[in-house]
């Protein structure tokens, strides 16, 4: 799996219910024709990511087909998880500083 390109947006909690920063990932894939995981639109995989007390993690993820946003039924394997979690860890530290 190649993790090409991606988009952020901080999860907004405008009555201060959950702790921590949240962010919503979309993560844009390729993978080989003989990956399950293979669709002739693509796919992206949603990751809802938290912050908090100096922890990162990955809360939830779901795998999305490109041209109909449909969510597929598919999870990844734990290699293709780490993957993800490192890509979304150096996204988030990349990230400019609050001021």
């Amino acid at each position: 799996m190649n993790i090409n390109r991606h988009t952020i947006e901080v999860i907004e909690d405008p009555f201060e219910l959950l702790t921590g920063d949240r962010f919503e990932l979309r993560l844009y894939a390729e993978v080989d024709e003989e990956d399950e995981l293979y669709t002739e639109s693509g796919f992206y995989i949603r990751v809802l990511y938290l912050v908090e007390n100096g922890e990162e993690k990955i809360i939830n993820y779901f795998l999305h087909d490109r041209a109909t946003d449909e969510v597929l039924d598919f999870e990844l394997e734990e290699d293709e998880i780490t993957a993800v979690e490192e890509y979304c860890k150096s996204v988030y530290a990349a990230l400019p500083e609050e001021e």
